[in-house]
């Protein structure tokens, strides 16, 4: 039986960039996916992620994300990729019942968190946004924008990939197409099985995505839930001329009502939008992932209709993916309450992949140290606890 330094599950997001970190590091250190990794099958692919250092949904993720750029520039010296394209964001809210006064509102609260964290940005409004932007034309006369130039998106396939090899050129181990089927631990470390063989390890890191529900039980059985997401490419109309002008972009245009979505590249001619949904629960085992042309139908309708300029009601691609969700929208980073030397991570809620390199680092660090530099005690189970 091999034994290991560390071990991670599931070599997505999170569990590449742990890998990678580790073996970096000097540890002996093993990955295993269930899958061949960059795939399709979990929450980490789609060609394109939004990064940003303002993040909306709290000021905890901040410092995590400062510390994914620095990261991700270190990655593209190091592999001669391209990983992350700073083309600006804008964060925009634009619909005739926006309240101005309203705290709640996404574009600002991120708003909030630049000028607190001293994050650079410009505030725009409904008239410079359609000067600047062509694709939001349509915007109401009331809207307001909040456009952060070192926002962009990451390639998060390529992002995988590299780290992967990184880790393999630094020594680590990955074991592809391999399911875990049983993990046990003692006071001596974890003892993981796969369908082909079993590992031992001083620390083990989990990561599995849309898997960790199923193969951790209690409480995160309960406490996960799968939603499938799905994601749209845009033909872009004739003379659009969107390319190197349009910004990723996050768009509140109704109470509860958003979609997302990444400039025109060139040479694909489309762009890509998307929205979050949480209202429908699937399983990876379960999860549909076709897209019906009543989907894009509707997706047009619903979400580009009267609001993006420039694209046609053809979709000449799409995709689904899953986002693994916890009641509160944010992660669970935390010790396995039953398991010993074992760190759960990754239930990321939809808005992992900017942090992921980061938290690889820090994942990578506690199983070291014991620790990690940054501070993740608001990502504690504790928060669940009577639920």
């Amino acid at each position: 039986m091999e034994r290991y330094e560390s071990l991670v599950i599931g070599l997505g997001a999170m569990g590449a960039a742990t890998v990678y970190q580790l073996a970096k590091a000097g540890v002996k250190v093993a990955g295993i996916d269930r899958h061949h990794p960059p795939h399709t099958f979990g929450s980490s692919h789609g060609d394109t992620r939004i990064t940003r250092l303002s993040v909306g949904e709290g000021a905890q993720y901040v410092p995590i994300v400062r510390n994914s750029h620095r990261i991700w520039r270190e990655l593209e010296a190091l592999s001669g990729e391209a990983l992350f394209e700073q083309s600006g964001l804008l964060v925009l809210t634009s619909w005739e019942g926006f309240d101005p006064g309203d705290a709640s509102d996404f574009t600002l609260r991120t708003l909030g968190l630049a000028q607190t964290y001293g994050i650079e940005h410009e505030v725009l409004d409904a008239k410079q946004i359609r000067q600047r932007f062509p694709q939001f034309a349509q915007v109401a006369d009331n809207a307001i924008g909040y456009y952060e130039p070192e926002g962009g998106f990451v390639r998060p396939e390529r992002c995988i990939d590299v780290q992967l090899k990184l880790a393999e050129q630094h020594g680590a181990t990955l074991y592809k197409g391999e399911t875990v089927t049983d993990i046990r631990s003692d006071a001596h470390g974890v003892t993981v099985t796969t369908d082909q063989r079993m590992l031992q390890a001083d620390k083990l890191v989990v990561s599995a995505g849309n898997w960790a529900g199923g193969l951790l039980g209690s409480p995160f059985d309960r406490l996960l839930s799968v939603y499938r997401q799905q994601l749209f490419w845009f033909e872009l109309e004739p003379g659009a001329e969107l390319e190197g002008v349009s910004p990723t972009y996050i768009l509140t245009h109704g109470q509860d009502e958003t979609h997302y979505g990444f400039p025109a590249l060139p040479g694909e001619g489309s762009l890509k939008i998307a929205t979050a949904q949480y209202h429908t629960v699937s399983t990876p085992e379960t999860l549909d992932r076709s897209v019906s042309a009543a989907q894009e139908r509707e997706m047009y309708e619903q979400q580009v209709q009267g609001r993006i300029a420039g694209v046609t009601a053809k979709v000449i691609k799409s995709a689904v993916c899953a986002y693994t969700v916890t009641p509160d929208h944010h992660f669970i980073i935390d010790e396995h309450p039953t398991l010993q030397h074992t760190l759960v991570v990754s239930p990321c809620s939809g808005h992992g992949f900017k942090h992921s390199a980061a938290l690889g680092e820090a994942f990578a660090q506690w199983c070291i140290y014991g620790k990690s530099e940054l501070d993740l005690s608001s990502f504690s189970l504790k928060r669940f606890e009577g639920q």
